[in-house]
């Protein structure tokens, strides 16, 4: 079955940066576009960065942007979200999803990591 797994969180200072994974198997990877979103205590899911297929095409969510990068290899079957600069705005559980389309709406998105926390103190 498909499973995607998210791995790189942890607890960061302000200012700080994180790398996070997403290992994805049971699926044709190349087939599908990416994305990360991520949801804080008591917030709705927040879309934070998509790419496409081959990885030509990257979109990002306004909190995203000029901090953070997504990429992928797809040798590797792996999605990747570079985070710098953070925030403590930035604390929620990120979550990796796969899609045909690259989209900032979740419910494009049919297959769901189980997540991965990120705290950032300030």
């Amino acid at each position: 079955q498909v499973q995607l797994v998210e791995s790189g969180g942890g607890l960061v200072q302000a200012g700080g940066s994180l790398r996070l994974s997403c290992a994805a198997s049971g699926l044709i990877f190349s087939n599908y576009a990416m994305g990360w979103f991520r949801q804080a205590p008591g917030k709705e899911r927040e879309f934070v960065a998509a790419i496409n297929l081959g990885g030509g095409f990257t979109y990002y969510g306004d909190s995203a942007k000029g901090r953070f990068t997504i990429s992928r290899d797809n040798a590797k079957n792996t999605v990747f979200l570079q985070m710098n600069s953070l925030k403590p705005e930035d604390t929620a559980v990120y979550y990796c999803a796969a899609g045909p389309h690259t989209t900032d709406v979740d419910r494009t998105y049919g297959y769901w990591g189980q997540g991965t926390q990120v705290t950032v103190s300030s």
